[in-house]
């Protein structure tokens, strides 16, 4: 990975950010917006269906037993809905879900850039070598909270911002092979409404993309 900007580690693999000196991602209607998850206008096509957000893809992945909650997951209109929708199965998610999430999140990042390439990359790019940080009031798995008394700073994991720096990596080094058609992930019993995830005639030729073994997972 090219340089970020210098971070502080701190316990239980949180990092340190000053918020000023980053790319915030916070607000999908804000200038890099579009990064987030949340963000309208990225659809995502998987075995034909349309799915609006990477948002409910991620959460339809919960429930490969459950084709039916995955069904109500991505006829959502809204994001937050269908992440509202799967909340309230979460006690069903599948058993393995802390050990293949962080995997699972990396393939819907790279099927939305796959399927809006030009748009997610050129955001994407736009973002140089800053650090890309998610900013969460709760979150501090996939983002940051606020800190300081100013709020000067921004503490987590911030898992999503560096899935998607390893992204913006990736097309610089490889911007042909970064809008292949991307494979599922190697993770059992990976399926959507009770089908293999297969890539459809539409879509790219298919190429697997290696997967890099990083200090996320």
């Amino acid at each position: 990975m090219s340089s970020i900007t210098p971070r502080t580690e701190t316990p239980q693999n949180f990092r340190m950010y000053v918020r000023a000196e980053v790319v915030v991602v916070h607000k999908t209607r804000e200038t890099f917006g579009g990064l987030s998850n949340m963000a309208p206008g990225f659809p995502i096509r998987i075995n034909g269906v349309r799915i609006a957000t990477s948002e409910a893809l991620y959460q339809a992945c919960r429930f490969p037993h459950l084709p039916n909650v995955q069904r109500e997951i991505i006829e959502q209109h809204s994001p937050m809905t269908a992440k509202m929708k799967s909340k309230s199965h979460r006690e069903d998610s599948r058993e393995d879900w802390d050990q293949v999430r962080t995997k699972i999140m990396r393939w819907c990042l790279r099927v939305k850039l796959s399927q809006n390439f030009e748009e997610f990359s050129r955001l994407l790019l736009s973002t140089k070598d800053r650090s890309i940080v998610e900013q969460s009031s709760k979150d501090d798995y996939w983002g940051a909270k606020l800190m300081g008394v100013a709020h000067e700073t921004l503490i987590g994991r911030n898992i999503l911002g560096r899935l998607l720096m390893e992204l913006r990596e990736e097309i610089k080094n490889d911007a042909v092979g970064a809008r292949q058609a991307v494979s599922p992930p190697n993770i059992p019993n990976f399926l959507f409404l009770g089908e293999k995830v297969v890539l459809q005639k539409e879509d790219r030729d298919s190429e697997d993309l290696a997967v890099r073994q990083t200090d996320l997972l």
